[in-house]
């Protein structure tokens, strides 16, 4: 059976993302010698092979969803609903405490020895969940008063839930779900009310925090220091990630030092997820870089591509959601790397290593893959 009956989706777009995958096996193995150095009893070759599996289950899981008729996604965000919110919840309990902050973020798979992030799994179940409501109404006519509840109630329990130990993430997903309402035509007037309230609520959020700073475990602490880092840039000691960054993109120049030639992956903690692109830019260069950019965009135009083509309202607003969601992790990780915004903690799509990240990924990607498979197959009829 060839690839092209198994995956009935856009062409192009599993290109652009079987591209950026096998790419990654590039970086992932020169940075995976930086992982070795540090912690020591594994080759580079192990975390090669890991990087492997993780990818291979991610595009098998991508094929499968993709074969789901996407009109099932909307049944399936509100059964998932509730299974989001529980681990959450559930995640949140764990306590886990690091230089007195909150980690609460991973699920432990013990069996593939692989660390699950439950707030990247929620993210596509609330963003799903948000296209199927949306495509039930006609938005310019909406009230306000009727969207309370079963639209902006789950959105501010999830995002809430997750912002304590994972701010970046926290407002990644509500910046997905702000834009996907623009752009379906939720009327602005409404939204201007979402986010000053969001802004009222998290102003009290801080104080209340450092008010009672035994009472709430929390990340504030580390909010601040990076915002002030990123405000104060001569503070070298204090911004040691973006400083190693930016010298690995001035050492790559325009064609690079050559693969697996990178000397700032050993100063960068976490050079093989994000500041995977500054690694990148060292090797091949900042041609290549880039390129590695106009491969994301692509993605992009691939996405408003589908859009256009599907006839379904879920459908379009389904692909702008999760095409958004790519999208803005994608470039929050470069961003960070050139020090456009502080220090997130955001992996590149598709090319940093880490298990749950690469999945969620693959997952958005499929549920596009089936959005546009039913273009396929109208046109087939």
């Amino acid at each position: 059976m060839s690839l092209s009956k198994i995956i009935n989706g856009d062409k192009v777009l599993l290109v652009i993302v079987m591209l950026l995958a096998i790419f990654s096996f590039l970086p992932v193995f020169s940075t995976s010698s930086n992982l070795s150095y540090d912690i020591g009893g594994s080759s580079p070759l192990v975390y090669l092979i890991k990087h492997f599996i993780i990818l291979l289950f991610g595009f098998i899981l991508m094929i499968t969803i993709q074969r789901i008729p996407f009109k099932n996604y909307r049944w399936i965000s509100i059964l998932f609903l509730p299974i989001g919110l529980f681990l959450l919840i559930y995640t949140a309990s764990q306590g886990t405490i690091i230089a007195g902050a909150n980690a609460s973020r991973w699920i432990s798979i013990p069996i593939i020895g692989v660390s699950f992030q439950s707030s990247s799994l929620a993210s596509i179940i609330l963003l799903t969940y948000v296209a199927h409501y949306l495509a039930k109404y006609d938005l310019k006519k909406i009230e306000f008063s009727k969207t309370v509840v079963p639209l902006w109630a789950p959105i501010f329990i999830y995002i809430f839930l997750i912002l304590p130990s994972n701010f970046s993430t926290a407002a990644l997903l509500f910046l997905s779900i702000i834009l996907t309402l623009f752009v379906s035509g939720y009327p602005f007037r409404h939204l201007f009310k979402i986010v000053a309230f969001l802004v009222i609520f998290f102003m009290f959020f801080l104080t209340i925090v450092k008010a009672y700073p035994d009472k709430f475990i929390n990340r504030v602490d580390t909010w601040v220091s990076r915002i002030e880092n990123f405000k104060s840039p001569k503070n070298i000691d204090a911004n040691y990630q973006i400083e190693r960054a930016k010298a690995a993109i001035i050492n790559g120049g325009l064609f690079g030092v050559g693969v697996g030639k990178s000397v700032m992956k050993y100063e960068l903690p976490q050079s093989s997820s994000d500041f995977i692109f500054a690694i990148i830019v060292e090797e091949f260069g900042v041609i290549f870089g880039g390129l590695l950019i106009i491969l994301y965009l692509l993605i992009l135009f691939r996405v408003l591509v589908i859009v256009h083509k599907v006839d379904n309202k879920f459908g379009q607003i389904l692909v702008t959601a999760l095409g958004l969601y790519i999208m803005i992790q994608a470039f929050t990780n470069i961003s960070v790397s050139t020090q456009v915004i502080p220090v997130t903690g955001q992996n590149l799509p598709l090319v940093s290593s880490g298990g749950s990240a690469a999945w969620v990924t693959c997952i958005c990607l499929g549920m596009i893959l089936s959005v546009s498979s039913s273009i396929n197959n109208k046109k087939a009829k």
